[in-house]
């Protein structure tokens, strides 16, 4: 009976190396005598398991380190292209040059294949004199079935990302419509300015609906700002 009480479990050892970490330092020797099952059946000794389990974490910590990496140098390239974007926009004096600028950045540097703008804003007789047919093309009239297709979009005021319906597409990539299989459609909700930005890929899953918005914001926010001080002037 004495002998069964003293017997020690496996729990009380468990506990026991739990709170004694340091107890293999004075024990070295044991470590060559211990083994412990590996899943191809073959038992292996402790010292082995250890280092398989660094191996392992040290794996996970290089993918981790690669992929912190990769997003990285991700942020670094999109930041240089809003640069860009910005310096190109700020060299437009005219809304014809500003959107003849943004056409081509957006081709060369974020390799976009459509681009289209449209600004939501009354357009009279005397404002028209002074625009470029270029530029007249740009506006819709805030009462214009154009708009209808674009409800949901305007009234979320978020990017929304996925295949166009064949309505969307016309109105914003004309002709070109049936080539966009994916798109972003950016609402432009400023106070001096009311508008879509709309930019097209012929790749299905170039923009899809699950992609996040940071980068489509910002953009929004420098074209629009731009925009603004233009038809200020204009």
């Amino acid at each position: 009976m004495n002998e069964q009480a003293n017997k020690l479990t496996s729990s009380q050892v468990e506990d026991y190396l739990r709170s004694h970490p340091e107890f293999f330092h004075q024990h070295l020797d044991l470590l060559e005598h211990m083994s412990i099952p590996h899943p191809s059946g073959n038992a292996i000794s402790l010292i082995s398991k250890q280092l398989e389990i660094f191996r392992s974490r040290h794996h996970d910590m290089e993918n981790q380190l690669t992929e912190l990496i990769d997003i990285a140098r991700d942020n670094d390239t999109s930041l240089n292209r809003m640069h860009i974007l910005t310096l190109a926009l700020l060299d437009a004096t005219t809304l014809e040059a500003a959107v003849a600028n943004l056409e081509v950045v957006l081709s060369e540097y974020f390799l976009i294949d459509f681009v289209a703008v449209r600004i939501i804003n009354y357009l009279d007789t005397a404002s028209a004199l002074g625009l470029s047919v270029a530029e007249a093309k740009l506006f819709i009239e805030p009462g214009s079935k154009e708009l209808e297709p674009f409800a949901n979009e305007l009234a979320s005021s978020q990017p929304k990302c996925g295949r166009p319906t064949i309505t969307q597409a016309k109105v914003l990539f004309g002709d070109s419509a049936f080539e966009v299989k994916s798109c972003a459609i950016i609402p432009m909700d400023f106070t001096e300015l009311e508008g879509i930005l709309a930019i097209g890929s012929r790749e299905e899953g170039r923009f899809h609906y699950d992609m996040g918005n940071l980068f489509l914001n910002q953009m929004r926010q420098i074209i629009g700002t731009r925009l603004i001080t233009l038809l200020q002037q204009s």
